[in-house]
């Protein structure tokens, strides 16, 4: 296992699309060991998920957790997830408006995502999932399904407007951000 570099916002990589992981290629050591360094990565740089072209592979992998993030303090949980060949499709109209960070771009900004998506992947074992993600938690899906599509948050911005580099951003829109996505993820949970 390793801490892979983070590859930055203009590196080519990001921008395509990733390859399906074959059946026979899932159980290689070479895609296991991809999988528990995005594991190591994803933890060593306190992110709640990282996608496999975010470290210069271009394969449909990426894995999710969100457990006590210092970085993301308002998400609910999310169990260590690996997926392999995530798809991701809205259920239903609804959207919301988060403000979305990333590991490969050194800004923050606000993006529409769907509220309920359908998740379908494998997991490392190759065993299938199939479940419908709400809130917060489907944002994190539609993020990292992006970065296997060549896609970044940037890209999906609603309003340049509210670009804001890390620092601006916790100096300056942090606490209006929290106190209106905290109401939000109460509100889903009520559902």
């Amino acid at each position: 296992m390793a801490v892979r570099e983070i590859l930055q916002i203009g590196h080519p990589i990001l921008r395509r699309v990733a390859r399906e992981v074959g059946a026979d290629e899932l159980g290689s050591p070479e895609v296991q060991q991809l999988i528990d360094d995005l594991v190591d990565t994803m933890h060593d740089a306190d992110g709640g998920g990282i996608a496999a072209n975010q470290v210069g592979e271009t394969l449909r992998i990426c894995v999710l957790e969100v457990d006590d993030n210092p970085r993301y303090p308002y998400k609910p949980p999310i169990p260590l997830t690996i997926a392999v060949n995530p798809v991701v499709e809205p259920v239903g109209d609804a959207t919301f408006t988060n403000n979305e960070g990333c590991l490969s771009v050194p800004l923050r900004g606000e993006v529409e995502r769907h509220v309920d998506v359908r998740v379908r992947y494998l997991d490392r074992d190759g065993g299938g999932h199939d479940f419908v993600a709400s809130g917060l938690e489907a944002g994190t899906w539609q993020h990292e399904v992006d970065h296997l599509d060549g896609v970044l948050f940037v890209d999906r911005v609603t309003d340049p407007a509210t670009l804001a580099t890390w620092d601006e951003f916790t100096a300056h829109h942090r606490e209006a951000f929290v106190e209106r996505i905290t109401a939000f993820v109460a509100e889903a949970d009520a559902r």
